[in-house]
Order: structure tokens, then sequence, then C-alpha cells
């Protein structure tokens, strides 16, 4: 077996157990008299958490998560124009501070509950090195992969780095935008883009197959990812959504979502 599997037969495992762990300590409390069913509209780059994060909280609760995926910007959208959402998982803090200021959300619900982190990634283990400036400034580097700026905070972040390092304007002719972080990242995996500016969790994430190379971006050249969860009015009376609020905030769910390449609080 290649070192490559190994490493990442070791990371799933890893999180597996990780999984194990905190599902026996959430299914110890009680489960509800009557399940109920929560709406939840979560941000593309912490699908795969929420995804292992799902059969934890009906284990522990019995509660059922129903699941859209999409761009903080496009799910907001949705949630206006009346989507039956009862939580968002924004991958930013202004989409629910807005929500919350036009009615559409709970008053004093919103909390963070990751810290996104943004990396330089490539599949070739040998393009990124020790200087990513020359990375992307490289003759062979004919698309680089940013999510839409407009849509997803990783997108905006992204953009802030390169006008920060200078080469948003030397490199804008070589950019190719995502609709969300999931299908920038894509993007980058299947070769149609060189190399790109995604979240950490994706290029780290045990369903990534190639590790590549990777430069993580030093905060100072973009505005923190705080990525918010906030109860949404439909929600408001349903004792899954808000049960799934809390779950969010055990230290036990936690500890799960920094093996997934994020920060918490």
């Amino acid at each position: 077996m290649s070192s490559r599997a190994v490493h990442s037969l070791t990371v799933h495992l890893h999180c597996l157990i990780c999984t194990a762990a905190v599902l026996a300590i959430l299914s110890a409390s009680a489960l509800p008299v009557r399940a109920e069913r929560a709406y939840v509209a979560v941000a593309a780059n912490f699908a795969e958490v929420l995804d292992a994060l799902q059969p934890i909280f009906k284990s522990a609760t019995g509660h059922e998560l129903v699941v859209t995926i999409g761009s903080t910007g496009k799910l907001y959208a949705q949630i206006v124009n009346g989507a039956p959402f009862e939580v968002l998982l924004a991958a930013d803090q202004a989409r629910p501070e807005k929500l919350i200021s036009e009615g559409h959300a709970v008053a004093g619900s919103r909390f963070t509950y990751a810290l996104g982190q943004l990396v330089l990634w490539s599949p070739d283990p040998r393009r990124i090195a020790d200087d990513p400036a020359a990375a992307l400034r490289a003759p062979d580097v004919s698309a680089i992969a940013i999510a839409n700026p407009a849509l997803a905070p990783y997108g905006f972040a992204a953009k802030q780095a390169l006008e920060k390092m200078g080469l948003w304007s030397e490199l804008s002719s070589k950019i190719a935008m995502g609709e969300n972080i999931g299908q920038t990242f894509s993007m980058v995996a299947s070769g149609n883009a060189q190399l790109g500016l995604v979240a950490k969790s994706y290029a780290l994430s045990p369903r990534n197959s190639e590790r590549g190379s990777l430069w993580t971006v030093s905060t100072q050249y973009y505005d923190p990812i705080r990525q918010d969860a906030v109860l949404l009015e439909k929600g408001s009376s349903n004792e899954a959504a808000k049960a799934f609020m809390g779950f969010l905030r055990k230290p036990e769910t936690r500890a799960l979502i920094e093996k997934f390449g994020y920060a918490v609080e």
C-alpha cells in the first residue's frame, strides 16, 4: 500500500473513531418522547461535516435532519423568498445577521459554530512549494479556481487574499469561479484548474484521495471566516431545530468539527 493510501486510510479511521466516541457520549442522554424533523440549510463547505454529525444527532435525540446544500448567498435568497428552512449554517456572519434584522431569524439565536481556514491547494504534490506567489504565477497555470466572491464567503476571502498579495489584477484573467466552495474544489480536483483557493476542510477530507500540495493562507490576508448558525423563524417552535442548535454547541460536537479542519471557539 502506498504512503498516500496509508495516510488517507489513517485519517479516515481517525474520523470514524472520533465519530464513534461522540456517538457513545451523546447517546447516553434520553431520547425525546416524540421525534421531529428539522429542515437545515448548510453552506457547501460544511456539508461533509454535517453528513458525519447527522447520525450522531439522530441517535442522541431521535430527531431527523433534512439537509439542503448550497452557497450561503443562494441559501439566503431562498430563505427570503419563503423556503421552508428552519436552521441556517452559513459560511459567514453577514447573512445570519441580516436575516435577524429582516425578521426571518430568531433574535439572540446566532452563534459561531466554526471558523473556516483558507488554503491554496493543488492535487500535484510538486506544484506548491515554499513560494505560493511563484506557484500562482507559473506559466503553465491557465486556471486558478476560487468560489464566486459575491455568493460564497470563501470566495470573498480568496479575492481578499489575492488582493493583499498584490496578485488579483495580474491573475484576474486566469480566475475561474465556482458557484460554491464545493464546486470550486471539484474544479481543481478534476484538473480543470491547476490550483485553487479552497476550504482547508476539503483539502484534508478523508474523501480527498489526492493529498497534493497546499499552502495555508495566513489570516493576515483575509478577514476571519466566522461561520454562524441561526435559528430561522420557521423553526422557532420546532423542537428538532432547537435541539440541533444546542447540539452544535456541545463540546463533543465541537471536537469533531475540529477534526475536519476547522477552528472552534
